[in-house]
């Protein structure tokens, strides 16, 4: 069969699947399998390809008529301009969580890069951690409850080769941490925070069937982790430390409540803003530490 026509039949097979942006997945999934570029796949069109080179796209094409996410099945996902390694063992990294990166280093004061450590808080493959090691040259903590998420984070930092800078820490939230005080001047976290309800009825099946739950899912009204790490902040980040935290849309007037308000005897965060995305949605909580 040549070239042209194995694309043309796995685009189709995957249109009549219902699968969105059928040609584009159709095309890497293509490219990933014959180890050619997109201008080869176009060029190269009446190009025969091997009997044995076909069964593995089709192999790719069926894993993806099931849902399967195209980053899991190609092993990477692109996030900062960087290729990075996914499994399902972790989230896929989306572009609200380079808003995020991209408002972390924009408005970070200065001295919370330098007087403490960063914080990368509930890490899944590392992207965060990565980044702002890349970007701060700083030495940053990257956390998670997941082993098998922390041996991507592994992967992803020595891709990287940012062993040095980073140190994978595993545990509950900020129980790792319980020991410390004021150990942290800027916590970046993308919690989960999804509820149970759009979990269950309204994710698209990539997300609801393949990617883990464990990182989703945030309780009945999706804020259930997110009170835990309002709990536990005081103690771990310093004096005017800064937090930014990934949220739901939807979620900014509950979380900015949240933290303006005192908690187990410590004062409420200050500097409180939330931040709307480029869609004008609620993404990202930011504040200082009031103490």
């Amino acid at each position: 069969m040549r070239l042209a026509e194995l694309f043309k039949r796995g685009a189709a097979e995957l249109a009549e699947a219902g699968v969105p942006e059928y040609q584009l997945d159709a095309r890497l999934l293509l490219e990933n399998c014959l180890g050619i570029t997109r201008t080869e796949v176009f060029l190269n069109g009446q190009t025969e390809v091997d009997e044995v080179s076909q069964r593995r796209f089709f192999r790719l094409i069926e894993r993806r008529k099931k849902r399967e996410p195209i980053a899991y099945i190609l092993e990477e996902q692109e996030f900062w301009s960087l290729p990075f390694h996914v499994t399902p063992a972790v989230l896929i990294p989306r572009p609200e969580t380079e808003f995020l990166l991209d408002r972390v280093l924009a408005l970070t004061l200065p001295e919370n890069f330098d007087r403490g450590l960063l914080l990368d808080l509930c890490c899944g493959s590392g992207v965060i951690a990565a980044v702002l090691a890349k970007e701060t040259g700083r030495k940053v903590v990257a956390a998670d409850i997941s082993s098998a998420a922390l041996q991507v984070a592994r992967k992803n930092l020595h891709r990287h080769r940012l062993e040095g800078l980073v140190e994978l820490v595993q545990g509950d939230l900020l129980s790792p941490f319980r020991q410390t005080r004021d150990l942290f001047s800027l916590i970046v976290s993308n919690p989960p925070y999804v509820s149970d309800r759009e979990v269950e009825q309204e994710l698209a099946p990539e997300v609801a069937l393949h990617e883990p739950h464990l990182a989703l899912t945030g309780g009945e009204d999706g804020l259930s982790l997110i009170r835990r790490i309002r709990r536990q902040l005081p103690r771990v980040l310093c004096p005017g430390g800064q937090l930014f935290m990934e949220i739901g849309a939807g979620q900014g007037e509950a979380v900015r409540r949240m933290f303006a308000d005192s908690c187990n005897g410590t004062p409420g965060f200050r500097d409180i803003e939330i931040l709307v995305d480029y869609t004008g949605r609620d993404r990202v909580l930011h504040a200082r530490n009031g103490r």
